[in-house]
Parts: C-alpha cells; structure tokens; sequence
C-alpha cells in the first residue's frame, strides 16, 4: 500500500496538492503519447505512489489547468482568452493534453518536437564523427528525453550506428564553446571586441597512432576566429592566422589548450570580407561524395599521415612504416573520380599499391584527365 500523507488538522486539506498538476504533466510527458494512452484513474494511482493523494474527478480539472497555462504562455494570451481557446478547441488542436475517447485516456499530443524530428535530430548526433562516442550517447539522451519513453526507446533502439572513424577528443563542444565566446561582441549586455585565441594543435605519430602528440613541438597557436564550419563531417574553425597573415582552417578535435586571449581583439577583418567561405571551405577540407567501398592499399609521404588518418580513422586502417619517409597504410576506401581526385590532389606524394584494378582505373582516370588538356 502506497503511503499517504495525513490531513491538515488546522485547514482540513490535503498536504503537496500544488504540486499535483506539474506532477501529473511530467507523468504524461514522460508515459504517454497517441499510441499509449493514460486514463485519469491510472493517473491518480501513480500520484499516489508518489506520496499525492489524487482522486479520479481532481485529474480532469488538473489536466484543464495544464491546457490553460500552456496556452498562456505559448499564444501570449491572458487567462480568459486560454478559457475561450479551450472551449472553442473540439478537435484538440490547440490542447497540450488531449482526450481520447475511444480508448478513455490522456496522452501528450503536441509537443515541441514530432517522433520524426526527434528521429532526425537523434541520427545527425550518433553520426557526427567530432563528437565521442560518450558524447554522442548523452546528446541522443537528451533528445530522447523530449518524447514519451515509448517514442526514446524506439528513436534510440531504430538507430544502427556503423563502425567510423570518431574524434577522441570529448572536449569539443567546450572548445567550440570558447570560440564562440571570443567571437562574440557582447558579453554581459555591453559590447566589446571579438578577441583572439591561442591553442596548441595536434598531429598524429606513426610510432603511436592512439596517442597525438603536440605539432611543432607544442608551438602556440594564435589566431583571430570568425567562422565554426562543419564540412566533411567533421567540425572547423576559420581563422586569421597571425603568423601566415592569411585566412585558415583548423580542426576543432586535434585543438588543445584553448584559451581566449581577453582584452586582445582580432584581426584579419579584410582579409576575411575578401572571402568566398562556402567555395573556400570545399577547396580546404576535400568534400567529395562516395560510391562503393573497397579495400585497398596505398604507399604515402610520413607528411600525409594527418590527412590519411583524418579521413580513414585508425579502427579499420592498418598502417606500416616502409621507411624513414613513407609508410603504406590499408584502407576501405570508396572507389569513384573524387576519390581518385583527392589521391592525385597529393601529387607523387601518395600511390595507390594495390589492387591491381584500382591501379589500372586510377590510371584510365588519370588519362582521362590529361586529353582534356
């Protein structure tokens, strides 16, 4: 038997019954939808578990109250034009908690988000290769939690999440967090400048492929931001790098140490407004669409390590050193004119080894390529 709370001998009434209308919408939140309804007697049976003393008739009128202040505050109306809206509403269109009269139940009909959405916003996360593995599963959490636990388990159980190459660093979104604060040009309500960062940036070591070490031995980094990309799956930063003078693109998961540089504002402003970004964004980070996958072998620069292991990952790539200089790595590879675009991109500093049909239609492409000039 759930245990009740006594009476108020001095008022007569029932203790914590303020506090049934939020619990009874966070129960419906949470248990129902247009497929699972809930009727008002189940309703007050969970209350009761909770310690609420609930009777069947006091749901109805909880439930109304629910309707009226969603109404207040999401059509910006007073009390008395929620009580027409409500009255005038037959078909449940505008009601937060609707009525199902064939199966006698309540359930939660509009929500912010649809299953669809939900769906959706659920497989950008799992599929986004700069977010860890760790982070992807707490965000699709959070998106889970905006629909009934019915609607979660099926967004997050209908979602197969093939082996990929995923950033290891689980501090991106603080990083991108920085960035955007030093971009801003308010802080606290009073305008300021956008300011630059400094950071450290990463590279992979043949020796060590699990563990990045610091590139130009630990060389500071400082730039001016102006634009967070994401392309190619993975997430950037445009900057104005104060050494190059020039505009370039970073890697958000291979940043380290990001710090903003307070007091210090920005530069590169023309620079930047020169900028076609969306041409210059596609011409930096290599996009290009994938046809059928094969395996296959190629033989590189040790200067071409990053970007290999940028693009294929270290999980389903084996790599070995060949010398001093190279080292050949197997990878599953899709097999189509940009692939052979972004191989020939790195001019005699990449060859692909085998197999041999690959060999022969990199070479037909290539001839291809030299009849148009």
């Amino acid at each position: 038997m759930p245990r009740l709370p006594k009476e108020n001998p001095e008022h007569g009434k029932k203790p914590n019954q303020k506090l049934k209308p939020y619990l009874v919408l966070q129960y419906l939140m949470l248990n129902s939808d247009e497929s699972h309804t809930i009727s008002a007697e189940k309703i007050a049976e969970a209350l009761q578990n909770y310690g609420i003393d609930a009777e069947r008739r006091s749901i109805y009128k909880d439930i109304e109250e629910i309707n009226k202040a969603q109404l207040i505050i999401t059509q910006n109306v007073d009390v008395w034009d929620a009580e027409d809206l409500l009255a005038d509403d037959a078909d449940d269109e505008v009601k937060l908690v609707a009525y199902d009269k064939h199966s006698k139940g309540f359930y939660v009909k509009n929500r912010a988000y649809d299953l669809n959405d939900l769906r959706l916003l659920a497989e950008c996360v799992y599929s986004s290769k700069f977010l860890s593995e760790q982070k992807a599963r707490k965000l699709s959490g959070v998106i889970g939690s905006l629909a009934s636990r019915h609607e979660r388990d099926a967004i997050l159980h209908d979602i197969y999440l093939v082996k990929r190459s995923r950033t290891d660093n689980k501090y991106v979104n603080l990083i991108a967090s920085t960035i955007s604060d030093a971009m801003n040009k308010e802080l606290d309500g009073k305008r300021k400048a956008a300011e630059k960062i400094s950071f450290k940036y990463l590279e992979y070591d043949l020796n060590n492929l699990h563990e990045r070490r610091e590139h130009r031995g630990g060389a500071l980094y400082i730039v001016s931001p102006y634009k967070l990309l994401i392309n190619d799956d993975n997430y950037y930063l445009l900057a104005f790098n104060d050494e190059a003078k020039a505009m370039r693109t970073y890697r958000l998961d291979r940043m380290k140490d990001v710090k903003r540089l307070i007091g210090i504002p920005r530069e590169g402003e023309e620079e930047y407004l020169k900028l076609n970004v969306e041409s210059y964004t596609q011409r930096i980070t290599n996009m290009f669409d994938s046809r059928d996958s094969e395996r296959i072998k190629i033989q590189c620069s040790n200067s071409l390590l990053n970007p290999v292991i940028d693009r294929f990952g270290i999980e389903d790539a084996v790599y070995q050193k060949i010398s001093d200089h190279t080292f050949a790595a197997s990878i599953t590879a899709d097999i189509s004119e940009q692939f052979f675009g972004w191989v020939l991109g790195f001019g005699d500093s990449m060859k692909i080894v085998s197999p041999q049909s690959v060999v022969d239609e990199f070479k037909e492409y290539i001839d291809r390529v030299r009849k148009l000039y």
